[in-house]
């Protein structure tokens, strides 16, 4: 039995999240309490991404802000691996890692509720295992735009 009196941060962000399956992926989300806008342009910070990825140390690319096409190089467990985006619109993209289809990112708006979001991380149903990196992403994320 533990004797914290407070659970740390990566239980926090476990609690907070949630995963859902779509068709051959799993969403792992979170709500926000910022606006679309501003979980966009975070979401699609390149230099942002090693602080809220817990598995991106590193990033290289021309491009700050991730467009279709964008290119680079993450690194991962102290190595470098190439990625591209591979598709992007408004408030959602995917990229391939090494060449390996990986991760979906987007953001969704609430009606009636300018001021909240939710961010998303879609994991394809083969790599499920990496859904735990993700739920720490999420809260990860979420106190990085102010709302953890």
């Amino acid at each position: 039995m533990s004797d914290r009196s407070t659970p740390t941060a990566t239980e926090t962000a476990n609690a907070d999240s949630t995963v859902t399956r779509e068709g051959r992926s799993l969403a792992v989300a979170q709500d926000l309490g910022v606006p679309p806008s501003v979980a966009i342009e975070t979401l699609r910070d390149t230099r942002a991404w090693p602080e809220w990825s817990p598995t991106i140390d590193g990033v290289e690319s021309e491009d700050r802000f991730v467009r279709e096409g964008t290119r680079g190089r993450v690194r991962i467990a102290g190595v470098w691996v190439p990625f591209r985006v591979t598709s992007f619109s408004g408030r959602r993209w995917e990229w391939r890692v090494a060449g390996i289809p990986a991760t979906g990112h987007r953001v969704e708006g609430y009606a009636g509720d300018a001021d909240r979001s939710r961010v998303v991380i879609e994991v394809p149903l083969v790599a499920a295992g990496y859904v735990p990196a993700c739920r720490s992403a999420v809260g990860r994320f979420a106190a990085l735009v102010g709302d953890g």
